[in-house]
């Protein structure tokens, strides 16, 4: 990936260096930033540029950056207003990371100078808002001429600042009528590979498709249309209710009452796909944070819900008692967990989730060629020990959110290979309103993020998906 658009600048002049003779001491520079951040809005970019930073140079997730326990914490003293404010400017720089940069090369032909600081970031998250956010452009160049002053890195080049992203408010239509979704916004590795797996066309349809807004999908425990109604949304084919609304989710009727909980519609399929009822022994690998869980549960099912990690266990633990469903809790490695035979298992394995790019816009930039081989071993075992783990005549759903193959439809044909007594359990993806493209030919579904068309772009795609249903023979 290249970083800071291009060459270096030279070394700055005597009159720009940050080592000035008349510069201010440590903690004098510490309190004087300090007063700075408390500048409307400021925090908020400070806060934004340092996460972007933190994905990209640092292959940190997203998520993992606002999570409470984030060490360090970049949200730290920022409300939950302002919290929100910060991961919107950080997920549109994540998610159209290759036209800002592409635009900023544009603007700044002889690239960034030499230990600039954040200044890479600082530009990044002020052109996110120039061009894709309803940011007022003076209050994005202002605050992020503020936030390149507050390092003595960085503030030699304020002026720098100033000048490009005017440029950039000039030149906005110009770029914006330039950008290519699977050239510009996706890393050049995965699109080679998209372009080889599905075609140029499909491709392209994909990467575009990543640029939406996410929705907001439910899975509702009973009267799907009566929710829908109640939040002013509308039933799927799927079977989810889709929202179009921006309100916190803790603040929408039925949240505190259990009646409700989010997932992808695509998320929510595998689970719908495994039919299980009353009194069946059901076990759901990987299982955290437990929307598959839910789903399992509200059935009637006896679900043993198991996950390696402890701590994304609490959450599914703490999801569980708000919907008042039930599960038994178990902490273990899904390759090597030993049970007695369930009927039915769901296997949601780990992957490299990039089908999850339009939710999780850090995905394809974070993730490398090599993670697709390391992963698909892994799902491997854990497929493996799954169905040793299945009864006669049991059924058992394999899924993955990742658009790669290795992850999904080669694992199946390997699969079946080494076990004679397990045959596939064709999908039809009409039953949920999904394409006939979604059927592979062998009759597993592969989702692409830009099936679920729909006029309004806030309303149509779903995460991409792979998923196999399988049956162990008597």
């Amino acid at each position: 990936m290249t970083q800071n658009f291009g060459k270096p600048f030279g070394r700055v002049g005597k009159s720009g260096s940050a080592k000035d003779k008349t510069a201010a001491r440590p903690h004098q520079q510490e309190h004087a930033a300090s007063e700075a951040l408390a500048h409307p809005g400021l925090a908020v970019r400070v806060a934004a540029a340092a996460v972007i930073c933190d994905v990209v140079q640092g292959g940190h997730a997203l998520d993992e950056r606002f999570a409470a326990e984030a060490t360090p914490s970049r949200v730290n003293g920022l409300d939950e207003r302002d919290r929100g404010l910060a991961r919107s400017i950080a997920t549109v720089a994540l998610r159209r990371l290759g036209t800002i940069r592409l635009s900023l090369s544009q603007l700044v032909e002889k690239g960034l100078p030499r230990n600039c600081g954040p200044l890479e970031w600082i530009l990044i998250a002020a052109s996110a808002q120039i061009l894709f956010l309803d940011t007022p452009d003076h209050a994005a160049v202002d605050l992020a001429v503020r936030a390149t002053r507050l390092d003595p890195k960085s503030a030699p080049f304020a002026n720098l600042v100033n000048g490009v992203l005017r440029n950039l408010i000039r030149r906005r239509e110009e770029f914006l009528n330039q950008s290519d979704p699977l050239e510009d916004d996706t890393p050049h590795w995965l699109s080679t590979r998209w372009r080889r797996i599905y075609g140029g066309d499909r491709a392209h349809c994909v990467a575009g498709a990543n640029m939406d807004e996410p929705t907001l999908d439910l899975t509702v425990k009973a009267d799907p249309s009566v929710w829908a109604e109640k939040l002013g949304g509308r039933v799927l084919p799927t079977g989810s209710v889709r929202l179009q609304t921006h309100a916190p989710i803790r603040e929408l009727e039925g949240y505190e009452e259990g009646a409700w909980w989010v997932q992808d519609a695509a998320a929510a399929l595998p689970a719908r796909l495994l039919e299980t009822g009353p009194g069946q022994r059901v076990l759901d690998l990987c299982a955290a944070p437990g929307g598959k869980t839910a789903q399992l549960a509200l059935t009637g099912a006896h679900v043993t819900a198991l996950d390696r990690s402890a701590e994304r266990l609490k959450v599914l633990s703490a999801n569980l008692s708000r919907l008042r469903l039930e599960a038994v809790i178990a902490v273990g490695d899904a390759a090597s967990f030993k049970a007695e035979p369930f009927d039915a298992i769901l296997v949601d394995a780990p992957c490299s989730a990039t089908g999850t790019a339009r939710r999780c816009p850090d995905v394809v930039w974070t993730k490398k060629p090599g993670d697709i081989t390391a992963l698909a071993a892994i799902q491997t075992r854990i497929l493996d020990r799954a169905l040793s783990l299945l009864k006669p005549g049991g059924l058992l759903v394999y899924c993955t959110c990742s658009l790669e193959p290795e992850e999904g439809e080669a694992q199946i044909a390997a699969m079946l290979r080494r076990n004679p007594d397990i045959i596939r359990d064709k999908i039809d993806p009409g039953l949920f309103g999904l394409p006939d493209e979604a059927a592979t030919p062998e009759g597993d579904l592969r989702i692409l993020p830009y099936f679920l068309p729909h006029e309004d772009s806030r309303q149509r795609g779903l995460d991409g998906f792979f998923i196999a249903r399988l049956k162990r023979v008597n």
